[in-house]
């Protein structure tokens, strides 16, 4: 009688992370870029009006009601402009985890995109900032946005994305799941220790998304990636793995062959019981 009342309600439990998952997917699928928000309602007073409301429940115990920040808690975000708080917000490292950690990691935003719209057009109103910029990948060029990664990401980020450990206690995130507005955005912005490449032209920001997005998409046709943990990692892995499948056939072969000198030993064939 049990297991009739928990089928359905497994059979129910799959069919609605089904459902779920599939809606983020046609989400992602509308929003290919990662804009999220309205831009064009950022100016918008009443967007605004609520984009506050939200941030004195939200953000002022270490922002502050103008948005300054507090001394240990929070920094000033009035010079963030749209995209400060849209790269923060979006990424989910804002807010941050609790304990104030050395870096706030990603993870998903526990605001819906309207709160997230909200806020942006807020914080993009307490001062001059960097506006929410236009990305245009397909109109990159993938080998000029290689040499752009090589040259300036790839010792941070690695070569597949993965990241790396920096100085105290913070890191280099995987690039893996950042959107295209989110790389145009880190580029102008500089968080955490990146350095800031606001020189970068239109066409070589869209060239770098080119090739970042590539990397992304790439299904490692070579086989398992190992997590594109690097080459040195991946080549201990190959070389213990690959010696240790040998040790195991050479034992078995040497096994298969004392069993086989034994059969064919006539001192072990069993003697004839006498009639």
């Amino acid at each position: 009688m049990r297991r009739l009342v928990v089928l359905p309600l497994l059979l129910a439990a799959a069919f609605g992370t089904a459902v779920l998952l599939q809606g983020r997917a046609g989400a992602a699928d509308d929003d290919p870029l990662g804009y999220v928000v309205d831009r064009e309602a950022l100016d918008d007073p009443e967007v605004i009006r609520r984009g506050q409301e939200l941030f004195a429940v939200r953000c002022v115990s270490c922002h502050d009601e103008d948005g300054s920040g507090v001394e240990g808690l929070g920094p000033d975000v009035r010079g963030q402009g749209a995209a400060g708080g849209h790269y923060w917000l979006t990424s989910g490292r804002m807010p941050a985890e609790e304990g104030l950690p050395a870096q706030s990691e990603r993870k998903e935003s526990p605001f819906t995109d309207e709160e997230i719209e909200a806020l942006v057009a807020y914080v993009a109103s307490l001062g001059d900032g960097p506006e929410i910029p236009t990305v245009d990948p397909d109109a990159g060029d993938l080998a000029r946005g290689g040499e752009i990664f090589r040259l300036n990401c790839a010792a941070c980020h690695q070569a597949a994305l993965a990241g790396g450990a920096l100085s105290y206690g913070r890191n280099a995130p995987t690039l893996e799941p950042v959107t295209a507005v989110q790389i145009a955005e880190a580029l102008e912005l500089g968080p955490g220790q990146m350095p800031v490449f606001d020189y970068f032209t239109d066409e070589e920001v869209d060239s770098l998304i080119a090739y970042v997005r590539d990397l992304q998409e790439d299904d490692s046709p070579g086989g398992f990636s190992l997590g594109r943990i690097g080459p040195i990692p991946e080549g201990f892995v190959a070389i213990v793995g690959g010696m240790g499948l040998l040790v195991l056939l050479t034992v078995w072969i040497g096994k298969r062959r004392l069993q086989e000198d034994d059969d064919d030993d006539p001192r072990q064939r069993p003697v004839a019981a006498s009639q």
